[in-house]
């Protein structure tokens, strides 16, 4: 399974807790893939996530410090890698799972007037994932944390945002509830199924992009902008691709209009858009069942389309997703690490990019009240 440049950040030496109690660590310098580009394709990318003049005390993780990072775990190896870009450890946390399921957290280390960022995608099986967030969150609280962050790279629920038919539930809207109540102070969530999601928080959100993740491996590859199409797989995707297609070169923009029959069935009617003799790139949030995404790409190589790339923020890859998307439609297949891709889930196309060096400058700006958004600019 190929990585980015960069992607791993958990081969660095974990540090004695004694030495950090005595001085605070800096952080590595972030390494992207736009470091091993030309200069003709940088421009096709936004510019380096900027790095802190100064940690502070903010990163010991003993004798005064004031920010602790905890995983649950849905996706342990990327919380490891955003606490080694922050220069810390993981804090210290019992999980387990009582005989009939019941789930169990104590912290074990103290987070009184700590800023808390608990790291749990709501992944599958989301059920579980979400219980352990929501009582990890309650442990925070319990033992005086100033703040409580729930860093969800990948929200489950997500599609559930609104009403398409009567006596229908608004999941999202229900979860949002449960994670405020739980005694969570703000969300960090990745790429949200729609803006709208942003709404059914009464707490503070910080919504970031995996763009730039995926944009700065793209830029390291040999493709031509001037080849580049842009493609959402659904006219409900037009304004990510548009922004996508954007940043990259202004690239021009096709739509496949897709009519869903039922959940997680779609029926591809048409194509709009020139695709022909061009290397189409899908941009999607999320890939689940990929049927979506695969009848997209059948429609883009009838239409004449050189090559089909699929990019994707989070990938759940829910059967048969695997064999759809190693079918030989695809070009490369090109997701990132908010769900937790298995050995059993990998074949030759896929890319697995990581978010952990976003996630952790999203953090840190958080905790020492920096402007997110200026990331993305």
């Amino acid at each position: 399974m190929a990585m980015a440049a960069g992607a791993c950040c958990c081969a660095c030496p974990s540090p004695s807790s004694s030495s950090l109690s005595h001085r605070p660590r800096r952080r590595r310098q972030m390494l992207t893939p736009m470091s091993m580009c030309c200069s003709s394709s940088s421009s096709l990318l936004p510019p380096p996530l900027p790095v802190p003049a100064a940690l502070a005390l903010a990163c010991g993780n003993g004798g005064g410090g004031r920010l602790r990072i905890f995983s649950g775990s849905a996706n342990p190896l990327l919380a490891q890698e955003i606490s080694c870009y922050l220069g810390m450890e993981l804090g210290k946390v019992k999980i387990k799972r009582f005989a009939d399921g019941e789930i169990y957290v104590q912290l074990q280390e103290s987070v009184r007037g700590c800023d808390v960022f608990l790291v749990q995608p709501t992944c599958p099986p989301a059920n579980e994932n979400l219980m352990e967030l929501l009582i990890m969150i309650d442990a925070c609280r319990r033992a005086s944390a100033k703040t409580i962050t729930a860093v969800i790279p990948y929200f489950g629920y997500a599609r559930a945002d609104r009403k398409m038919q009567g006596r229908e539930s608004i999941a999202a809207k229900l979860v949002a509830n449960l994670i405020t109540e739980a005694g969570a102070h703000r969300v960090l969530a990745c790429d949200l199924h729609s803006g709208q999601s942003l709404g059914y928080f009464d707490i503070p959100v910080d919504h970031v992009y995996g763009q730039p993740v995926i944009l700065d491996y793209l830029a390291s590859k040999t493709i031509c902008p001037s080849d580049v199409v842009v493609v959402s797989p659904d006219v409900g995707g037009v304004a990510r691709a548009r922004a996508f297609a954007k940043k990259l070169s202004d690239a021009p923009l096709a739509i496949v209009d897709k009519r869903r029959n039922g959940h997680n069935q779609a029926e591809v009617v048409n194509l709009i858009g020139d695709v022909r003799g061009k290397v189409a790139i899908m941009v999607d949030d999320m890939i689940d069942t990929a049927g979506t995404i695969s009848k997209g790409a059948e429609l883009l190589h009838e239409e004449g389309a050189r090559a089909v790339y699929a990019c994707s923020t989070h990938a759940v890859l829910s059967p048969p997703a695997l064999e759809r998307l190693s079918g030989g439609l695809f070009q490369e297949v090109i997701i990132t690490n908010t769900v937790p891709v298995v050995q059993h889930q990998s074949f030759p196309q896929l890319t697995v990019l990581s978010v952990a060096n976003l996630l952790g400058e999203t953090i840190w700006r958080v905790h020492d009240d920096c402007s997110v958004s200026s990331i993305f600019q």
